[in-house]
């Protein structure tokens, strides 16, 4: 484990009240699952632009069963100089000049989203939000360069760690297409609306907690306050 990760790992150990601690921030040791998935104008986040991103923050009923909770969508404005690939509009099917296409700047998406995931947070006794994306490395990465263009403060996500359900589908299902591990698992998956950032990340959010709900049946997980 590297110095930095350490200091991360740190923050959330014993720094929890005291008393029972909510089922939700026992079972990923403080952390909270957010759901992120972003469309972007090509592959690189230094320089391309961030079109559109989503959020869906996780909950946890009472018998410790995962379920996708609230969503966040918003459409971007590019940052002023963004690349923007003709291949990536037309693979997203983004129209950028759509009248009723109503984006709003990263500093806004961001901070609405932040505020939303801190709320979450709260509610379910956790320290830090954890990113979850099919390939997420991507998804964080757009992430963390749009947090340092735009000067939003107080981010709640992990800034280097997440969960990817690409691997995650792969070891549950076999598969690692968004759309095949959803088929595969029994969720409904129309690909004619994919690449919208909105139905892929709620995809994604239920086929994330298919997985770990699966694993919890098939006893792999054991609760605990540990």
């Amino acid at each position: 484990m590297s110095d930095e990760n350490e200091v991360f790992e740190e923050e959330l150990d014993g720094s929890f009240p005291p008393g029972p601690r909510h089922p939700m921030a026992r079972r990923f040791r403080g952390y909270l699952p957010v759901v992120v998935d972003v469309e972007t104008g090509g592959f690189n986040a230094a320089t391309d632009a961030l079109l559109e991103i989503a959020a869906v923050t996780i909950g946890m009923d009472e018998s410790g069963y995962l379920f996708p909770e609230h969503t966040y969508f918003f459409r971007v404005e590019p940052f002023e100089g963004a690349n923007i690939e003709q291949a990536a509009l037309e693979f997203t099917g983004i129209k950028l000049d759509h009248p009723l296409r109503m984006a709003v700047q990263e500093e806004q998406a961001l901070t609405e989203i932040f505020r939303g995931v801190r709320k979450s947070l709260k509610s379910n006794g956790c320290k830090r939000a954890i990113l979850v994306g099919h390939n997420s490395s991507f998804d964080l990465g757009f992430l963390n360069a749009a947090v340092a263009r735009s000067g939003v403060k107080r981010n709640p996500f992990h800034p280097f760690s997440s969960f990817d359900t690409a691997t995650l589908a792969g070891l549950a299902y076999g598969q690692t297409v968004l759309a095949k591990a959803c088929q595969t698992a029994g969720i409904e998956f129309d690909n004619r609306e994919a690449h919208s950032a909105r139905y892929d990340t709620e995809k994604t959010a239920e086929l994330f907690c298919g997985i770990v709900n699966r694993w919890k049946e098939f006893g792999g997980w054991m609760e605990d306050d540990h």
